[in-house]
């Protein structure tokens, strides 16, 4: 059977063809689009007609490429960007451009619905969650402060993935882990939290969609759209593989994450690492960072370079890149909470400020500033033994070989660099094959490539460069 797995991002929509007999990819296309422009600081947003036109652009590529074997496609995966507010009103059609994970405007909002509920305290113990601006509910309350119109109009809350589902199946649901990063859902229970959702209208409940597993079907795709694919319209189109309890992943994109998978919700009473649902119906502690190659492709792109280039001046300098520190908050911060967070380049000198130090700077600060989560997540109780690595950034070995320095960790990248498209697609195959074992899929078809595994060399120095940028920022950015 080949599966498509679909993965919606900030920038790019990607769709991949899995054979899961050969556990291969066998096919891929990707679209590329951009926020909206000439929007105040703070304020990310994308219209969602994109999604589905680079959606449907993809998929019909692929499956041009795939030929005759198109007839052996069973399933679709669909994989989205978390967070993203999609307002629809009772016709499910959208109201208004889709507020993103990266927009920072809500600040006022989070601080009023955090205060209604009790405190910072009393809304974890509430939802398992603290009310964050990259989260969905205080775009939610913004809307219906900013815009009372449009908040008029709104009858249906989705996220992207619920939107690129409505469209592909006619049905709208949510499954546990989208629904985990709204900040409306109880994460132990798995359930919609009344009080989180008065707290910003009465009306809110009756907006959200049912929650499923993302284990289940979330229906059969749309008969016009099988028609026109030349696809069996009762194929399953499900929702959105780290499947196994204490496996850890790195992502390095846009952003950054590190998420593992846990078999009991992990709080986190600071709120700093988010108490996610997973996929798989179990619980993924989660930090994200919103500087990662934003910042690093920044300073590539200031000096003119490629991306080999890049690595060769990286290597030039040594480690701490001799005293020029990084703090990588060029849009704000998530983790740590720095919504109004900028950049800064500190210990400049007449000997370290050149391009190479600068880029090296560049690429320690913003792993720096996961590690800053890492170091968070241990002391919940989360230890790892390896951190696998996904996304651009995962490609470079000069990376790499930092991330394992400053993790502490050994670091190992994937056979496919497909990341989150892939998991859809495993996922997609896991519901369409009745007995199958979704550890065992993601094993066959996610395997890690073993001639990339890197071991820690410099654990002890990039701590104390770790302090270094905690007292840095306490001092200047206090929160």
């Amino acid at each position: 059977m080949i599966t498509l797995g679909i993965d919606c991002g900030t920038q790019s929509l990607k769709t991949v063809a899995l054979d899961g007999d050969s556990g291969k990819i066998v096919a891929s296309a990707s679209k590329s689009y951009d926020l909206i422009e000439g929007l105040p600081a703070g304020h990310a947003e994308q219209d969602p007609a994109i999604w589905w036109d680079a959606l449907c652009e993809t998929v019909t590529k692929v499956l041009s490429d795939l030929g005759s074997r198109k007839s052996e496609v069973g399933g679709i995966g669909v994989s989205g960007q978390q967070h993203g507010f999609v307002p629809l009103d009772a016709n499910h059609q959208v109201i208004r451009p889709a507020k993103l994970w990266c927009d920072t405007s809500t600040t006022a909002q989070c601080d009023e619905i955090r205060a209604k509920l009790g405190g910072r305290e009393k809304t974890i113990e509430l939802a398992g969650n603290d009310i964050l601006p990259g989260f969905t509910a205080p775009k939610i309350l913004w809307l219906k402060q900013n815009e009372p119109a449009n908040f008029a109009r709104l009858a249906h809350v989705a996220l992207p993935h619920d939107f690129l589902n409505l469209k592909l199946t006619g049905a709208l649901r949510m499954e546990f882990g989208d629904a985990s990063g709204t900040a409306l859902m109880d994460v132990r229970a798995r359930t919609w939290c009344p009080k989180v959702c008065d707290a910003i209208d009465p009306r809110l409940m009756e907006m959200l969609p049912s929650l499923g597993s993302s284990l289940e079907p979330a229906g059969t795709l749309l008969p016009l759209l099988a028609a026109d694919w030349g696809l069996s319209p009762k194929m399953a189109a499900i929702g959105t593989a780290n499947t196994s309890p204490g496996v850890v992943t790195a992502s390095l994109g846009t952003s950054g994450t590190i998420f593992a998978c846990a078999d009991k919700p992990v709080i986190d009473p600071h709120g700093e690492i988010a108490a996610f649902c997973d996929s798989a119906d179990h619980w993924m502690p989660l930090l994200c960072t919103m500087n990662v190659t934003v910042a690093t492709e920044a300073f590539r792109n200031l000096f003119g370079w490629d991306h080999a280039r890049m690595d060769a001046e990286i290597s030039s300098v040594p480690p701490g890149a001799d005293g020029l520190l990084f703090l990588p908050y060029l849009q704000g911060e998530r983790t740590p909470n720095l919504p109004h967070g900028c950049g800064v380049l500190h210990g400049m000198t007449t000997s370290n400020l050149t391009p190479a130090h600068m880029a090296r700077a560049a690429m320690e600060g913003v792993t720096l500033g996961m590690a800053y989560g890492l170091r968070r997540m241990e002391s919940l109780g989360l230890k790892p033994t390896e951190i696998r690595l996904t996304g651009g950034g995962s490609q470079s070995p000069v990376w790499r070989q930092i991330l394992a320095d400053v993790f502490g960790y050994p670091v190992v990248t994937m056979e496919s660099a497909e990341g989150a498209a892939l998991g859809a697609a495993i996922q997609a195959l896991h519901a369409a094959t009745p007995g199958s074992s979704l550890d065992a899929l993601a094993a066959h078809c996610s395997p890690v490539r073993e001639g990339t595994r890197l071991e820690s060399r410099r654990a002890d120095f990039y701590a104390g460069l770790l302090d270094r940028q905690n007292s840095l920022r306490e001092k200047i950015m206090p929160r």
